[in-house]
């Protein structure tokens, strides 16, 4: 009976033991932002694309800034449109998901709008009767891209509306009206298009304290699993600019960040992210394939604009993708309503080549302080890739790359924040038989999804 007694309270004592134990770690756990599914199958993604056609396409003069001076509705007459050809384009370039410009600074509606006149509805383009956000999305579906919107509540040349959605003194509507026209057309745009996997305010939404439209419930409502770039600050799914339109994402570059503005979803001083933040908000590195133009190469000119070399752009993949970030390449549709053949074999060559560039000749995975991938003999390796299981969190802080030359072992690499993709390119190609990835320092355990050799 002793030791019985004695058996029990040892069990006793060591369930006790494994609860504290496991409380720590769920402590732990918890102190840790995580992303939504939404974010999981974002990051998922990498690489999107966001077409731009609007007025300026037409008018490259036109300045919408200027107000009282946009052209009329009649002066949208694209001949060729083939929604169609813009995504095969984007998908041959890599593309998982698509961001339709459906209403920037000018105000014209690509799609028949009840809240205004200035619309397709209003242009000859197929008598009226057309619908270009329908047309995309329906081609997306076709292709298997994801389907995004742009309609940006924060400008608008028609009404006068500047940063961040105020009208402007003279303006042709007062801003309660125009809060109304914004709850409308969104209320539109994400009602009669289906689900919706990413959608952009760019420049953010005035919130309902300072004025502006109830924009957050309306998101909540119909579209609450679509991931927002700069939108309400109460949105689930939030994702944020990294400072600047080059394809550069900072390094280190945090999924994470501790303050989310009320107007722009973001801080303008907050593109690295904070690590062990308590909001997930991870950056999107946007980038026109084009250079020059109103806005800087969002938007066809003509055939004489310069554009990106195909070294700029893989090297964008590298300090995007690359970065913890994903990539959003801007594709200009020509006033024709074509994607210009030009751009069109610079994305296949774009998107030919990363797949073999950054393709990892060998993976593992594991969890812990160290892990070690084994190549079986030496082999020339030009970069490192890690990817960390971002579903249970940003846990890596500071780590060590080595590889082994058959005698020694080198560093050959290290950093601080990973993500969902860090790729590490070396200094100079080596020839490594193993490769290791040293964690000093994290929160919790490490879980690394993919640990990759880049060979040569």
């Amino acid at each position: 009976m002793k030791n019985e007694t004695m058996i029990k309270h040892l069990l006793k004592a060591t369930m006790l033991g494994f609860a504290t134990f496991s409380s720590i770690i769920v402590a732990a756990q918890d102190k840790l932002a995580l992303p939504t599914l939404a974010h999981q199958e974002w990051s998922d993604a990498e690489i999107g694309a966001i077409f731009h056609f609007d007025m300026p396409t037409f008018k490259p003069n036109y300045n919408w800034r200027v107000y009282g001076s946009h052209p009329p509705a009649s002066v949208f007459n694209p001949s060729k449109v083939n929604t169609d050809q813009w995504i095969a384009a984007a998908k041959a370039g890599g593309a998982k998901y698509a961001v339709l410009v459906a209403k920037h600074g000018s105000g014209f509606s690509l799609w028949p709008t009840a809240a205004h006149a200035y619309s397709v509805k209003n242009s000859p383009w197929k008598s009226g009767k057309g619908d270009l956000v329908k047309d995309f999305v329906e081609s997306c579906k076709k292709y298997g891209v994801r389907p995004g919107i742009y309609a940006s509540a924060s400008t608008n040349g028609y009404l006068w509306v500047d940063n961040p959605g105020v009208v402007q003194k003279g303006g042709p509507v007062d801003q309660k009206t125009y809060n109304k026209i914004v709850i409308q057309q969104l209320t539109e745009l994400w009602t009669n298009y289906g689900k919706l996997f990413e959608i952009w305010f760019d420049g953010g939404v005035i919130p309902v304290s300072e004025g502006g439209p109830d924009v957050a419930a309306l998101l909540k409502k119909l579209q609450p699993d679509a991931v927002v770039f700069q939108g309400p600050a109460s949105a689930k799914n939030l994702i944020r600019w990294i400072g600047n339109e080059d394809g550069l994402a900072p390094y280190p570059n945090w999924s994470t960040t501790n303050g989310i503005d009320a107007t722009k979803g973001f801080k303008e001083n907050d593109f690295s992210g904070v690590p062990g933040g308590k909001i997930w908000c991870p950056g999107e590195t946007d980038f026109p394939l084009r250079t020059g133009g109103f806005q800087g190469g969002w938007f066809w000119v003509d055939d004489t604009q310069d554009m990106i070399s195909k070294e700029k752009f893989l090297d964008n993949y590298i300090t995007s993708v690359g970065r913890n970030s994903n990539m959003l390449i801007g594709i200009v549709v020509d006033s024709s309503g074509l994607v210009p053949l030009k751009d069109i074999a610079l994305l296949k060559d774009f998107g030919d080549a990363v797949k073999v560039k950054y393709r990892p000749i060998a993976t593992t995975s594991g969890r812990g302080k160290e892990i070690l991938l084994n190549l079986g003999k030496k082999q020339l390796l030009k970069g490192v890739v890690i990817k960390e299981d971002i579903a249970k969190g940003e846990r890596i802080r500071k780590y060590r790359l080595e590889g082994f030359n058959g005698q020694n072992w080198k560093t050959i690499g290290g950093g601080s924040s990973v993500g969902h993709k860090r790729i590490e390119m070396l200094t100079k190609p080596s020839r490594f038989s193993k490769i290791k990835l040293i964690l000093l320092n994290s929160e919790g355990t490490p879980v690394i999804k993919e640990l990759g050799a880049i060979g040569e």
